[in-house]
């Protein structure tokens, strides 16, 4: 026990907490926590540059192993703490019994914890590799790109890129701008460059004069984080709209609600229908649970004809073959002169292997009547639509066992549909989880879609910090594209979002209802929908090229000797 350096595991602790405050935890962010997400980094990055000093006398095995636990046991810590709706998920719907679900949370929180360990362990290597009785510049320099490369591996590895730090400021109408060229990454490199400059103020040392170089950093750092902050102030432009949709939330139960035997099917078409034509019914001016004005009294003659009906992914039993659902669509689109969107469950007939290939799909139905395509999800979530690894998971039974894996869909084209004015434009359709990843739903966009439209089922979080992430997320989606979203759930939060990420409609959680969505169609392309993840990939590449010249420098102490005298 004497050789557990405890402030180490105390600085693990407090960046994960300080790292969870900026995202929602219950309810929706309240802006002023975002401030949290500019110094948040600094108690473990703190930790991991002052080991290697305090700890002088130990072997540089020694000082990198604890820099690699130190992180992890920081990134555990957080990812329990932000994704603690995976227990609930795990124990109310996937059948796991409590310390099982637990297990569940654990194993997941530790998987991912592991990246933070990686970052903290080559920001070790290199700070060993560059260090002259103190720290080098470089290493500081080095901190924002080692971050925006260990989320982009989080995107791009374990595939699971959930509330990285740019999301803290989607509500920062400054900061945000960033997106359309860098994505959401941008923003954290931002975020993370500050915190280093706070590093800078506890780790450089003070020098003479009455104005030494950390306290400048720690003065600098301070500045940018009031100034960054005052983003979060100011209102984003309004953009016009000319069109509207009819988003329905039909508040399923995603426990029960999979089958409606004779006289439910035709209850539920009514109530669709129902739901579909309500194009004045009131709403939220915002954000639910934000105090958001409600909007009652609607001017009908001013809500323009509907370009499109929605339905989310919800445990409905539309299956697309099947004869009943195909009539009961059609004569939806055909009675309210609307094209239609609708989640369903794709298939494919499968002659080689004798089986049909099994889908979460959206239908694209013309106010025609006409099934004219189907846009099948191709990034699927791990232990919700497939089994990654099934064999070695066979302590969650009863997952493995009731769950066949769903395909995977092969194209991100968008689906040209008659609008309410005549002119055809074209709709992006992404499901669910595939909103937190933005180089793949910027695709839609730069396949030429004009608005994009986020169905999503997120019933399985219930009332935890889930849904709000996942708005936001959504949210970032809109900004990097500019292009209005238009997000329809089972049971929250269904929204309209402008190309600046503000939510300007939406409807309370958890009742059936719908939104008379108004939005606009957008056919510019931004600088990041057309190329993507630049700025994270150059930062892996910097990564690699950093960490293996340290390792060089390790390797060979009179190379580091001389390089460290350089620095």
């Amino acid at each position: 026990m004497r050789g557990i350096p405890w402030r180490l595991l105390a600085a693990a602790a407090l960046t994960a907490l300080l790292l969870d405050l900026p995202f929602p935890i219950a309810g929706p962010l309240p802006a002023w926590r975002a401030v949290f997400a500019w110094f948040a980094l600094v108690p473990l990055v703190v930790a991991v540059l002052r080991l290697p000093v305090t700890q002088a006398g130990r072997s540089i095995r020694w000082q990198l192993g604890w820099s690699l636990l130190t992180g992890w046991l920081s990134g555990a810590l957080w990812f329990g703490a932000n994704c603690y709706w995976v227990y609930g998920t795990m124990h109310l719907y996937a059948g796991l019994n409590a310390p099982l679900a637990v297990l569940a949370l654990v194993l997941f929180s530790l998987y991912l914890g592991f990246w933070f360990g990686a970052f903290a362990l080559v920001l070790a290597i290199i700070h060993r590799a560059t260090r002259s009785n103190g720290v080098t510049w470089l290493t500081l320099v080095a901190i924002p790109f080692l971050w925006t490369a260990m989320e982009f591996a989080l995107a791009r590895i374990p595939e699971f890129p959930w509330d990285l730090l740019g999301y803290s400021q989607v509500d920062n109408a400054w900061l945000s701008q960033l997106a359309p060229w860098t994505g959401v990454y941008g923003i954290s490199f931002v975020l993370a460059a500050v915190n280093a400059l706070l590093v800078a103020g506890f780790v450089l040392s003070r020098g003479a004069g009455s104005f030494p170089a950390n306290r400048r950093c720690t003065v600098l750092g301070v500045a940018l984080i009031i100034l960054g902050m005052a983003g979060t102030l100011v209102h984003p432009q309004h953009p016009a709209t000319s069109q509207v949709a009819m988003l329905v939330q039909p508040n399923l139960d995603v426990a029960t609600d999979d089958a409606w035997a004779g006289p439910d099917w035709d209850r539920h078409m009514a109530e669709f229908q129902r739901l579909a034509s309500e194009t004045c019914e009131g709403y939220l001016a915002g954000m639910p649970q934000t105090g958001a004005p409600v909007v009652a009294n609607i001017d009908c003659t001013a809500v323009p004809p509907t370009s499109l009906i929605a339905w989310p992914e919800s445990p409905a039993p539309f299956r697309e073959m099947d004869p009943r659902f195909q009539t009961g669509m059609a004569a939806l689109a055909r009675t309210n002169h609307s094209p239609m969107i609708v989640g369903t469950v794709g298939m494919d007939d499968d002659p080689a292997n004798r089986k049909y290939l099994v889908y979460n799909s959206a239908s694209v139905i013309t106010q025609e009547g006409q099934f004219i395509g189907r846009y099948d999800k191709i990034h699927l979530v791990p232990f919700g639509e497939y089994i990654p690894l099934r064999s070695a998971f066979f302590f969650l039974h009863k997952i493995v066992q009731d769950m066949p894996d769903m395909s995977t869909g092969r194209s991100r084209e968008s689906f040209p549909l008659k609008s309410a004015d005549g002119n055809t434009h074209r709709y992006g359709i992404f499901i669910c989880y595939e909103s937190v990843f933005g180089d793949e739903v910027r695709q839609f966009a730069r396949n030429g879609a004009e608005v994009l439209v986020n169905i999503s089922d997120d019933g399985w979080y219930g009332d935890t910090s889930a849904p709000w992430q996942h708005l936001n997320m959504a949210r970032m989606r809109a900004i990097e594209n500019r292009r209005w979203l238009l997000r329809d759930t089972n049971n929250g939060v269904t929204s309209s979002i402008d190309p600046y990420g503000t939510v300007r409609q939406s409807i309370p959680r958890h009742q059936v209802d719908s939104l008379a969505a108004f939005f606009a169609y957008n056919s510019a392309l931004t600088f990041y929908t057309l190329h993507g993840d630049l700025l994270p990939g150059l930062c892996a590449i910097l990564t690699l090229v950093l960490l293996a010249w340290s390792g060089r420098m390790l390797l060979y102490p009179k190379a580091a000797e001389s390089s460290s005298k350089a620095a």
